[in-house]
């Protein structure tokens, strides 16, 4: 469990790869939006889906941080020691009746998809909501949605609305032969950590709703939430290990930083690209603010 703070802030990568611009910036606007507000700032590793981990990138990520001048408070939390609590919620979830077994099959779900969800996934037709069929087993276990809208203010975006059954549909919450789902896992650990706000990329932003309604079905607090801008390479992709995103220099650690800073909006001056990590520190702590406006990043620009 984080400290006791009125202000709780989280950094959460997947160890499936190292450290990038993308992720720096949601780790720099996570960590100078915490401080800002006089609270404690956490990293949590989301490594629950192990096939998809990298051996050695979990340490790589945490080494690039503290190469960056990145100081969490407490232990490093790792989502892999923490299945029983996702397992828990999972159970109450059933016992309440709101998670049911579904046994379709990947070629099932798309003859029979009610069209595209809202982050572009299949809209599962909830054929399996009145029981399983004769003879067959469960291969995951979904959330039933209500036809309700969820509605929250983004302190970056604004009022963010979805109606879950029309824009996403009953979701998976467990796979038998694999993980957690990310949607469960998350809810459940920042419940855990006392996390009190969530500054994250806006890719996640159409998963924050699912959030919302888990944290009410489970009876755990919301948090505040912001979605930051999203850095994009050359071809228009947005940063990640899956669009080969350069891992970060940590010999340019300030240069670094004073473009995520750019980026991020917070103009810093061209020196500061050149000066020490902890002057880097010392200028965007004095000079933070969320929501400033987003500049261009180019990956083949970076330092």
């Amino acid at each position: 469990m984080s400290a006791v703070s009125p202000c709780c802030g989280r950094f959460a990568p997947s160890p499936t790869g190292d450290l990038h611009f993308g992720s720096l910036l949601a780790a720099l606007a996570s960590c100078l939006e915490a401080r800002a507000h006089g609270g404690c700032w956490l990293v949590r590793m989301e490594d629950v889906d192990t096939p998809r981990n990298v051996p050695g990138a979990g340490a790589r990520i945490l080494a690039c941080l503290e190469a960056h001048g990145f100081c969490w408070d407490g232990e490093v939390l790792w989502q892999s020691q923490r299945r029983e609590a996702y397992r828990a919620a999972l159970a109450s979830l059933r016992e309440n009746r709101r998670a049911y077994p579904c046994a379709c099959s990947r070629k099932e779900i798309a003859a029979a998809a009610t069209g595209l969800a809202i982050d572009g996934a299949l809209r599962y037709s909830g054929h399996c909501r009145q029981g399983l069929p004769a003879g067959r087993g469960a291969r995951a276990w979904r959330l039933m949605v209500e036809d309700v809208d969820i509605a929250f203010d983004d302190r970056i975006l604004g009022r963010i609305r979805q109606n879950l059954a029309r824009d996403v549909g009953d979701f998976v919450l467990w796979r038998a032969d694999g993980p957690f789902a990310y949607q469960l896992a998350v809810v459940v650990d920042d419940a855990f950590q006392g996390v009190t706000q969530v500054v994250r990329g806006a890719d996640l932003l159409h998963s924050t709703p699912r959030q919302i309604y888990l944290q009410h079905l489970l009876g755990l607090p919301t948090p505040e939430y912001a979605h930051l801008p999203i850095a994009t390479n050359a071809a228009g992709e947005k940063l990640s290990k899956q669009t080969r995103a350069r891992p970060l220099q940590t010999r340019c650690a300030a240069a670094n930083l004073s473009a995520a800073l750019a980026f991020l909006g917070q103009a810093p001056p061209p020196e500061l690209a050149k000066a020490s990590v902890e002057e880097a520190w010392r200028w965007a702590s004095a000079h933070w603010t969320i929501g400033g406006r987003k500049r261009e990043y180019s990956d083949n620009n970076a330092p």
